[in-house]
């Protein structure tokens, strides 16, 4: 098939996934439309598909309020909060040891500057979950706040392009929190002391979501290869290289691998969680795969590809060198891919941390600007942003990395 056919291709399955469905977040209608979609391009290429439903929630919200003596300061609900209606003392702290020494039972509590620095990792999360993360949530929840408001500054390393970002993005922390700009934060920083009344008009809804995964088992080796990309976007975005390029790459290579009879069964996987607090497509995978990663011969996950400046990045983990020299011979022949930067934020870690070697597929501008970027999980991550020329160099590299192992 040619570049110019798979581009073509390229621009359908996205357009679907991207402009008819949109925001993919976990536990939506559009996640299952999405994940639906993916199945069946699968099934029309004859791979054998899987699909594992998953236990989610969904997460609505009417907005939120905050006022103070007849002045109103504009609040976001936290993603994946409990609403709340609430009126209390105002408490403005801004460092876990002057948290420590303050009494927040039923207050309102400001968190600000260096306590609000950083996204909090989710309570729950399996794959990484700093100490002073677990610290900050288990002394606030001894402290019984009636809510949380969180001023935040831009913090692209860690919640990436969102300005203001929700602190706390978890739904299994339920302390209900609301996030401001941490400019609008310095404004009621006056009004310490005073009582404020807080309402959150958000909701927590049971639902389903489901991985999905293509298989072409040709030989009787153990050592297998899987491909992933996660199909999910974060709230409000359309998540076009976060990560629509990732999953029409495989969706590429539904066709490119359609004949593969090589030596190692390949699995394309479709996860569904690496933008959700929870990631529970890829606890799913780590848990019905306990005790098979050793046979895992290469994961090569794709997330951030096809960005609209510069080229693409295959960034290798671990590379046995007989993998190695494979994908240096794939490099040499394909001026447009080039040997990336070391980067951890996706679903290859969970590989790594299960001793598998991977090749991390992305592109060069966002991983080199990935501290700085101010697209990823805002609305900005469109389609507009895309070069379709690019996400199709990745599949037709990736599968001639395939082909030659």
């Amino acid at each position: 098939m040619d570049k110019e056919t798979l581009t073509e291709k390229v621009k359908s399955h996205l357009h679907v996934l991207c402009s008819e469905i949109g925001e993919r977040r976990v536990g939506s209608e559009g996640n299952r439309k999405a994940t639906a979609y993916a199945k069946n391009v699968l099934e029309e290429s004859g791979w054998k598909t899987e699909s594992t439903e998953l236990s989610v929630i969904d997460w609505k919200t009417d907005g939120a309020t905050l006022t103070c003596n007849g002045h109103s300061f504009e609040v976001f609900s936290s993603h994946y909060s409990l609403g709340c209606e609430v009126v209390g003392e105002l408490i403005a702290i801004n460092s876990i040891a002057q948290l420590e020494k303050t009494n927040i039972k039923d207050k309102i509590v400001l968190l600000y500057g260096e306590i609000a620095s950083q996204q909090i990792a989710p309570k729950k999360f399996p794959f990484w979950n700093p100490e002073e993360h677990q610290h900050l949530i288990s002394v606030l929840e001894k402290g019984q706040p009636k809510a949380l408001v969180c001023a935040t500054e831009r913090n692209s390393a860690t919640a990436g392009g969102v300005y203001p970002f929700p602190l706390f993005e978890d739904g299994d922390f339920d302390i209900p929190s609301v996030y401001m700009k941490d400019t609008e934060g310095a404004k009621l920083f006056v009004y310490a002391g005073q009582t404020v009344e807080l309402i959150s008009k958000a909701r927590r809804i049971p639902e389903t979501a489901y991985n999905v995964i293509g298989k072409k088992e040709n030989s009787g080796s153990k050592e297998r290869i899987v491909i992933t990309a996660h199909i999910d976007t974060k709230i409000n975005t359309p998540g076009a290289i976060d990560n629509g390029t990732g999953v029409a790459i495989v969706l590429l290579l539904t066709e490119l691998l359609k004949d593969y009879a090589g030596k190692y069964p390949v699995e394309l996987v479709i996860f569904n969680g690496e933008d959700y607090y929870g990631a529970p497509g890829q606890v799913r995978f780590v848990e019905q795969n306990a005790g098979k990663f050793n046979n895992i011969l290469l994961n090569i996950n794709i997330d951030g590809a096809g960005y609209r400046e510069g080229l693409s990045f295959f960034s290798p983990f671990n590379l046995p060198d007989e993998i190695r020299d494979v994908l240096y011979e794939v490099l040499w022949e394909t001026a447009e891919l080039k040997e990336g930067l070391p980067w951890y934020q996706g679903d290859h870690s969970l590989f790594l941390q299960n001793g598998c070697p991977a090749i991390a597929v992305s592109s060069q501008w966002f991983i080199e600007n990935f501290e700085t970027q101010e697209l990823t999980h805002t609305p900005k991550d469109n389609l507009s942003i895309v070069d379709y020329n690019r996400v199709a160099e990745c599949a037709i590299g990736i599968a001639e990395l395939i082909k030659k192992l």
